[in-house]
């Protein structure tokens, strides 16, 4: 069963206007097809978002970038415009083949990895197995090792509450959209966020993520968070951007001071104003800091 999500058609049009891009489609094995927004030239800026959003996420770096760069933005199987199959794995090793594909695909180069939430160690994962491609990070509230998981998110990994909570209420969404922001967000803002998740069959991925949150020891996710913490100090060199919303229940202060320690060297900002929806929270102020970020570490090679 394929599994076909939402068309950019269908979404509502006051979502259409703040997300104007119909995007790309990249066909994965077994006739899946993973969508993309592939918007301007340049040197690459791939965003990878997490868990329970999309690429809508990112769509106002991606208005602010594009003039200058390309900006590639994948919405991952299962989420946002991607295919929604029920007989996938949406494991994070099958998540990150599925991201070197597409670095494969549009033969990606001197990338700038920016990572959010599951992104991390769905980007790091991809970035591990083709490091020559990246040049520059920038991480937003996430972890590539092992971190606290609230109760709250526990809940939703439980036998049969958990599907009915996910799944039939979307309460792992719609808890995000009330605790994840510091600040009032517009209708259509939540309307994009919860446009690709209006069913039970599309709400798949939100849930198969949080059931692959390694928090039993014999968890089969769990040797590949180990791998990512082990191997990530090979990118602790290149030029770093961490922004991190302090106001986070998840991704807390003791996170951001693991990344410290892995990333000495990093430009980190803390952000006191803004929650685990970072970019929401203070785009204009992260625009800011990608464009600074950009001219203090240019790349050595053109593009």
């Amino acid at each position: 069963m394929t599994g076909r999500g939402v068309n950019h058609s269908e979404l509502p049009e006051a979502v259409r206007r703040i997300y104007p891009w119909p995007g790309k489609g990249l066909d994965l094995e077994g006739g899946r097809r993973l969508h993309f927004v592939d918007e301007g030239k340049g040197e690459p800026v791939l965003m990878v978002h997490g868990n329970p959003t999309w690429s809508f996420y990112y769509r106002g770096l991606i208005r602010a970038l594009s003039a200058e760069r390309r900006c590639v933005v994948p919405d991952h199987l299962g989420c946002g415009l991607s295919d929604k199959p029920l007989n996938w794995s949406y494991r994070l090793a099958d998540h990150i083949n599925n991201l070197n594909q597409l670095i494969t695909h549009l033969d990606l180069r001197d990338i700038t990895l920016v990572v959010h939430d599951w992104g991390g160690p769905i980007g790091f994962g991809a970035a591990i197995e083709q490091p020559q491609r990246f040049k520059r990070l920038v991480i937003f509230n996430t972890a590539v090792f092992e971190g606290p998981v609230p109760l709250r998110i526990r809940m939703c990994r439980w036998p049969v509450l958990g599907s009915v909570m996910v799944r039939g209420l979307n309460a792992f969404l719609r808890i995000a959209l009330r605790v994840g922001f510091a600040k009032r967000v517009a209708s259509e803002v939540r309307a994009g966020y919860l446009a690709p998740y209006d069913s039970w069959h599309h709400r798949v991925a939100i849930h198969r993520f949080v059931q692959d949150i390694p928090v039993e020891h014999d968890h089969a996710t769990r040797p590949l968070i180990e791998e990512l913490d082990r191997r990530t100090h090979m990118f602790n060199q290149l030029p770093t951007l961490i922004v991190w919303g302090e106001q986070d229940f998840v991704f807390n202060g003791e996170v951001l001071q693991e990344w410290r320690i892995r990333f000495p060297a990093a430009d980190i900002h803390p952000l006191p104003h803004a929650a685990h929806f970072v970019v929401e929270d203070a785009q204009y102020e992260i625009v800011a800091l990608l464009i600074d970020f950009f001219a203090r570490h240019p790349l050595s090679q053109p593009v």
